[in-house]
């Protein structure tokens, strides 16, 4: 699971390489929202999925939603749609798993020990090195400071979230909870997209297949494979597994568009496992 969820995960931001040129991002997210919820709706439905019996818990159902889904997702989207190389936005909110480990403790009653902190410190280490052989010097001309606040907003955003996913919402039902999440998010996004931007779509073929990847494996099958990590596991366990996103996308965009993987790359991705390993070590 936790391996089929990075691989998931890390397609994420070459989907939005791919659809990103024919759609404002917070019109592509509420389209994909949409959709998401039509689907994910049915399914409830025909499954007979349970709902929130208690108006308290779907709230809490909503409010991480939108902080799993519209804080992240929008914050991500807008800081590549403003200039931000997809490596800078990554390693930004690469630093997750380091925010989320200082507040579990706190606020989960979550011990953190040495080892893990060593972890937590070395995966960040990794994902620096991998990061370091895609950006360059001139990758940081052609952007601004609103680009680097979108993807800091996309950092509180899934920390939050996986925090208080954690805390609130771990009896939710997968089905249900999912349509409610998306919701709620649906709500935030949609209300941005209409505010400031026109809303208009060219629907292209490179479009449709970003669309329907978004949605099919990303917004069903990464995220239901999340929220059960989430359940099962401890928050910074959880939270360490995002390390490996930065490497996996490099690897695909390697595959995918030729973008060249040094040996120092390589180091980093060993060094960034590494780390994981020590983190969600038994």
């Amino acid at each position: 699971m936790p391996a089929l969820f990075v691989l998931l995960w890390s397609t994420g931001f070459i989907g939005a390489k791919f659809g990103l040129p024919y759609a404002e991002p917070l019109t592509f997210l509420s389209i994909r929202f949409v959709l998401v919820i039509a689907l994910l709706g049915a399914v409830a439905l025909v499954t007979r999925a349970p709902w929130p019996s208690d108006a308290r818990l779907a709230g809490h159902i909503a409010v991480s939603g939108i902080l799993v889904h519209a804080a992240y997702l929008g914050g991500v989207f807008l800081s590549i749609h403003r200039g931000l190389p997809s490596g800078i936005s990554a390693l930004i909110v690469g630093l997750q798993p380091l925010l989320t480990a200082s507040v579990a403790g706190r606020m989960l009653g979550e011990r953190v020990s040495i080892r893990q902190w060593g972890g937590l410190v070395l995966g960040l280490a990794g994902v620096a090195l991998v990061l370091s052989t895609r950006v360059s010097g001139a990758a940081l001309d052609g952007f601004g400071w609103d680009a680097i606040a979108a993807a800091l907003v996309a950092l509180l955003g899934i920390t939050a979230g996986t925090l208080y996913q954690k805390r609130f919402c771990t009896g939710m039902d997968l089905r249900s909870g999912a349509v409610i999440q998306y919701c709620g998010a649906l709500a935030v996004i949609g209300l941005g997209a209409i505010a400031t931007e026109t809303m208009q779509v060219q629907w292209t073929q490179s479009f449709v297949l970003a669309l329907g990847w978004l949605v099919l494996v990303l917004s069903v099958g990464a995220i239901s494979l999340l929220m059960a990590l989430i359940r099962m596991g401890e928050a910074a366990r959880v939270a360490s597994l995002f390390y490996l996103v930065p490497p996996v996308t490099a690897v695909l965009a390697w595959t995918l568009f030729d973008e060249q993987l040094g040996l120092v790359g390589l180091l980093g991705m060993g060094v960034a496992v590494a780390g994981v390993a020590l983190v969600i070590r038994r």
